[in-house]
């Protein structure tokens, strides 16, 4: 029998552990703290929270404890979309790292053949969409006699798409009466409930509400960028800032921000879980008394932690729940003075920042990062001292011969400017060319970005729905969608090549007008 460790105050095997330490779990949500260990109780669960709260751990976790190697299918899970099931599946596939345990997603739109062999193979965890499950089992390719724990997830996302009939029929066919079932949904409509009383023993209900958490004197903005080091620097350098904490998932994120920031030239330190109370304490007290800068810090490392005259919160790693980030803008804005707080993100994690948004129930504002001309006008005067300085030391004949010769094809302001660029930027990059040829291919323009929509005029949408859709979700204006070209079954668009990724990510699993539609980059013409 392995050894045990702790997850929070939830006891589970060493191999677990390890694997949720690996992937950046510190502590437990709310929906793992209530969850887990009734699961490993035994008990039927249903579980009423949105996404966004860490409920696949909730259900994931469980699933690497109970689940044994031996090879044939133990645990099954069922999703409404093939999106969702990659996604599970590659989650349970971390958090079983250790185990040794074998997961695989069945979806539509995947060869069947496959699959098939991935079956054969032996896995214990398997991951599906209603349909195509039912094809495996019609064609005896699954079998369900020996599994001992299901799970439907998005239960009510489910029974809209129509999968209720093929839900019961998968119940049906498994026959083990000792089975455990698990059911997550946002919403719990009639005929989840009656699902829920044919099929399901005694279940315990865990229900996460939403409350308002923010803090009133705290303005809230979020900087999108791909480079976040970068940016972070950037931010650092144009904003007036007292104490400043940053927000990292993992011990490995806070160790490698502070080493980066430290490099470059910031005086900043980290608080985890793996330093000793001595050296957290040392970090707290130069932190306190003004000696340091900067704390990055990991979310548990920070609980609980009363600091006066922080005026900014960072979030470098968005984080993984509303709860997590009301936590940390908790820092700033405290005794009745105001603070800020800005989170970064990458495109595709935008809409994760509209899910902490509808849950807190607070627009958080756009902050453009900040331009190379921002920090030169911050910076101007404190250039202008260290040339003055340069000067009255008077030992720069050498370099004065130089600026002699270049006159003689550059204007002496020109010299200078360029002089203060390179001491400011380094030596710049060579310019790469602009592939035109493969902008002419997909039908695009040099900066622009064409994309493919799977909905069209038969499901009744207009530009007014899409337009309105994007910008509201996406925090963008009208005029940067262009060219809207709605056929019979789906709709092309162009927007800037900079925010494409953001609107692929927005529109994934949408839903416009009762129809759930996918987005991509249009392919070439």
């Amino acid at each position: 029998m392995s050894k045990s460790s702790y997850f929070g105050e939830i006891e589970l095997s060493e191999e677990t552990v390890l694997a949720l330490k690996e992937m950046g779990f510190e502590e437990p949500s709310e929906i793992q703290r209530q969850t887990i260990p009734i699961v490993m109780q035994g008990f039927d669960v249903i579980g009423q929270a949105q996404t966004g709260t860490g409920k696949t751990a909730a259900f994931g976790i469980p699933i690497a404890e109970k689940t044994t190697k031996d090879r044939i299918p133990q645990s099954l899970v069922l999703t409404p979309t093939r999106e969702l099931a990659i996604q599970v599946a590659e989650e349970i596939s971390k958090i079983s790292k250790y185990k040794g345990l074998r997961v695989v997603p069945i979806y539509g739109g995947q060869s069947i053949e496959r699959q098939i062999k991935a079956l054969k193979n032996g896995a214990q965890i398997i991951i599906g969409t209603p349909g195509r499950l039912l094809d495996h089992i019609k064609r005896e390719t699954l079998v369900l006699s020996k599994i001992s724990i299901l799970v439907l997830d998005e239960a009510d996302e489910m029974l809209d798409m129509g999968f209720i009939e093929d839900i019961e029929k998968i119940l049906k066919s498994i026959k083990n009466e000792n089975k455990q079932t698990l059911l997550f949904s946002a919403t719990m409509p009639d005929p989840i409930i009656a699902l829920t009383k044919k099929y399901m023993k005694n279940p315990k209900l865990v229900t996460i509400s939403k409350e308002q958490l923010t803090v009133p004197l705290t303005d809230q903005f979020y900087c999108e960028s791909k480079d976040k080091l970068e940016a972070l620097c950037r931010i650092l350098e144009t904003e007036d800032m007292d104490k400043t904490i940053i927000f990292c998932r993992t011990k490995k994120g806070v160790d490698e921000l502070v080493a980066s920031l430290n490099t470059r030239g910031y005086s900043a330190e980290g608080l985890h879980g793996d330093l000793t109370q001595a050296q957290r304490d040392k970090v707290m007290r130069s932190f306190r008394e003004g000696k340091l800068e900067i704390l990055v810090a990991t979310d548990v490392a920070a609980r609980g932690l009363d600091i006066s005259d922080v005026s900014h919160v960072i979030n470098f790693d968005i984080p993984q729940d509303p709860e997590s980030y009301v936590h940390r803008i908790g820092r700033t804005g405290r005794a009745g003075k105001s603070g800020i707080a800005i989170t970064f993100i990458t495109p595709r994690e935008f809409k994760q920042l509209r899910l902490i948004e509808k849950a807190i129930k607070v627009k958080i504002k756009r902050k453009e990062v900040p331009s190379m001309s921002d920090l030169l006008e911050k910076q101007k005067d404190e250039i202008k001292d260290l040339i003055s300085k340069v000067i009255k030391q008077e030992n720069i004949s050498h370099y004065i011969s130089i600026v002699e010769e270049m006159t003689e094809e550059f204007e002496p302001e020109k010299i200078a400017a360029a002089a203060i660029r390179l001491y400011q930027e380094g030596e710049p990059e060579e310019k790469l060319e602009v592939d035109k040829e493969r902008f002419k291919k997909t039908g695009e323009r040099s900066g622009v970005t064409r994309l493919f929509i799977n909905i069209g005029k038969e499901k009744n949408i207009s530009k007014d729905d899409i337009l309105n859709y994007i910008c509201e979700e996406g925090d963008m204006s009208k005029k940067d969608i262009k060219n809207i070209r709605i056929l019979d079954k789906f709709t092309f668009l162009e927007v800037p090549e900079e925010v494409s990724e953001r609107i692929i990510a927005i529109l994934h699993k949408s839903i416009i007008k009762g129809h759930k539609i996918r987005a991509e980059q249009a392919k070439p013409r």
